[in-house]
């Protein structure tokens, strides 16, 4: 029995060994500066950067030569900056984002025609059928992107059916928009001063059936895109779309859209037009009439003899 023991003890010691001596032959030293990157890392967690984590992207950036097409949208140009200075590397600067919604489809503007009966679920009710509208375009109104984000950045309005974006919270994770089926969240420019402008409507039908569907929808006018300067608006199946790289803000296509599918946020409410005053009519004294004045006779004077 002893021997047993033994000869056990003696093979696990061996064993051992063995397994150290192997450890120390084929250790994979990790890169010290990948602790350093994940510390200075929001540790969100969400994916926005295209990889499953903090510590995944924090490895990716300690391997790559250069830092483009890395970033951080948790984090943003502060948080990059930091990495760049412990890799001793550029870091790319990018406009801060924000998550936008490309549908104003109220229940006034685009009112339910038929009652789901199903999943609740935007995923599920798209692969079922176009909506409970006649707009098969727009927001199903079942919240799959609110169930995405971690930031609670968004929530469900009851009286429109459609999500709201708070802006304060939104990290442009991006994780809104892989959620929605149907495509209309969108990353944008967050814009100086929160001001951005965008068409809010994917509805890519005929000018008429857009309209009848949903009294907010982008018919194809060209209004907007006439009165662009800019060259920031294009027309491609029916359906404006601002370029958030090029607007300058003007908002001028806001005025004319006749349906008023393009929105402006951030900016501050237009002043009331102030109406001149009226000149009061200065009273004109009155000028006395003058008298006629009377013909003198001249008296002849007698002529000298």
């Amino acid at each position: 029995m002893y021997i047993t023991i033994i000869v056990l003890t003696l093979i696990g010691v061996i064993g051992a060994g063995l397994l150290y001596i192997v450890a120390q032959k084929f250790e994979v030293k990790e890169d010290p500066r990948i602790a350093e990157v994940a510390e200075v890392l929001p540790q969100a967690n969400c994916g926005g950067c295209g990889f499953p984590g903090c510590a995944a992207f924090a490895g990716a950036c300690c391997k790559s030569a250069s830092l483009d097409g890395l970033f951080c949208p948790v984090g943003g140009s502060p948080v990059m900056e930091k990495v760049s200075g412990i890799l001793g590397v550029t870091a790319q600067k990018k406009d801060p984002l924000i998550a936008v919604l490309r549908c104003n489809g109220t229940c006034e503007a685009r009112p339910r025609t038929n009652i789901y009966d199903g999943a609740s679920s935007c995923t599920v009710a798209t692969a079922l059928y176009k909506g409970d509208t006649d707009c098969s375009w727009g927001c199903l109104g079942m919240g799959d992107c609110v169930d995405s984000c971690n930031f609670d950045a968004m929530y469900m309005d009851p009286e429109t059916r459609l999500p709201v974006i708070i802006e304060d919270k939104c990290v442009a994770c991006g994780a809104c928009v892989k959620a929605c089926p149907k495509y209309i969240i969108e990353l944008r420019k967050k814009g100086p001063k929160g001001r951005r402008i965008f068409v809010s409507c994917v509805n890519k039908d005929k000018g008429g059936a857009a309209k009848k569907a949903c009294g907010n929808a982008c018919i194809g006018c060209s209004l907007c895109f006439k009165e662009c300067k800019f060259e920031a608006i294009t027309i491609a199946d029916n359906l404006s779309y601002i370029d958030h790289t090029k607007c300058r803000l003007c908002r001028k296509c806001v005025t004319v859209c006749p349906t008023h599918a393009i929105h402006e946020l951030g900016f501050p409410p237009p002043k009331p037009k102030e109406e001149a005053p009226k000149k009061e009519a200065t009273p004109t004294t009155p000028v006395p009439p003058t008298a006629p004045s009377t013909p003198t006779t001249e008296t002849p004077t007698p002529a000298q003899s």
